[in-house]
């Protein structure tokens, strides 16, 4: 097997205020690995809050790539990489998730086979996502609700965390006004303190928010706990959910934990977390970072699995290079042509 790289620039439609920044565009690195005629591909995208550049990013894919020429076929390859013989133990979790992807992408098209169907499902996963409204005034926030319940979207997630607090009672009550049958979550991305989650959580309770993401600060997972013991409404644990451990000191003891395939490492990294809560009353919900459709397909395979998904990162991008999972209309889906079953964009395949 052989291995190239191709770094990109995505661009969002529009600036993305959250808690902690604001984003406009962020760096994505494609790896295409190569077996007997067909191409695997898998994408790792920059991230200020991981630390990860283009460069770095760059560099590790680089490391895999060159290991990745002493593998006779993905199959080998996908088997070393989940014994933790692929990557080192300090790679990060977001090159991990890229080389799997490709290597899922290249065994499937080798099995002529869909990724979900390696994974066990006889059906190709479809799943309600939400569609997030970042940090904006109520007069945008209730606009995008209007136009965004009018295409189809079921479910819509409100970020939270402006300095003034009244101003995110405000934007969700609008929305709600906007958007009175969509499901409501809210993600403050961890900007409140516990005070502050005590006197506000009973108001968006009011106002029919479903859950709430990581009100508080990362790093204390013993305060999340008993933050979503008392709460009115279910509290997802995001920030403070990254690993397999993570969500095992978590399990049963918060409503759900937010699963990014580049925060765990990846599907099968996805899939333990997903049985190590089973049964403890912790939901998995199925989260992203703004991706292109590449590098969210490996996630809308397993979107079946999940009570909650977030899987509209590429919904977010002024221009999508590549197409195969939907979520225009509020529904994500996979294919069920071999691999990941996602492909270039039209007119995206010689730039």
């Amino acid at each position: 097997m052989k291995a190239t790289q191709r770094t990109v620039r995505l661009d969002l439609a529009e600036p993305l205020r959250i808690s902690r920044s604001t984003m406009a565009a962020r760096d994505a690195v494609w790896l295409t690995v190569e077996h007997d005629g067909l191409r695997g591909h898998g994408e790792a995208v920059t991230s200020v809050y991981y630390g990860l550049d283009a460069g770095t990013l760059e560099r590790l894919l680089a490391a895999v790539a060159t290991d990745l020429l002493r593998f006779r076929d993905p199959e080998s390859a996908l088997a070393t990489l989940r014994a933790g013989e692929l990557a080192g133990e300090d790679t990060p979790p977001a090159v991990t998730a890229a080389v799997e992807s490709a290597l899922l992408d290249l065994a499937g098209k080798h099995a002529g086979s869909p990724v979900h169907r390696l994974l066990g499902a006889a059906t190709a996963p479809v799943a309600a996502t939400a569609r997030t409204i970042g940090i904006t005034s109520p007069v945008r926030a209730a606009a995008e609700a209007r136009c965004l319940t009018a295409s189809g979207f079921e479910v819509i997630k409100v970020k939270a965390g402006a300095p003034d607090p009244e101003e995110d009672v405000e934007r969700v009550r609008v929305i709600r006004d906007a958007a009175p049958r969509a499901r409501l979550l809210l993600d403050p991305n961890g900007a409140w303190t516990t005070a502050q989650a005590d006197a506000l959580l009973p108001w968006f309770a009011e106002l029919g928010v479903e859950a709430v993401e990581q009100p508080l600060a990362p790093g204390d997972p013993e305060a999340l706990g008993a933050l979503a013991a008392r709460s009115p409404l279910p509290v997802i644990a995001d920030e403070d959910a990254v690993s397999l451990e993570d969500a095992r000191r978590l399990a049963g003891r918060v409503h759900g934990v937010n699963v990014k395939l580049a925060k765990c490492g990846g599907v099968h990294a996805a899939l333990r977390i997903a049985e190590a809560i089973d049964g403890s009353g912790t939901a998995l919900m199925l989260g992203c970072l703004t991706a292109s459709s590449l590098g969210l397909a490996p996630a809308i395979h397993l979107a079946d699995r999940a009570r909650w998904a977030d899987l509209d990162g590429h919904l977010l991008l002024a221009r999508d290079p590549w197409t195969g999972i939907g979520g225009t209309d509020g529904f994500v889906r996979a294919s069920d042509l071999p691999g990941l079953g996602v492909r270039r964009s039209p007119g995206e395949e010689g730039a």
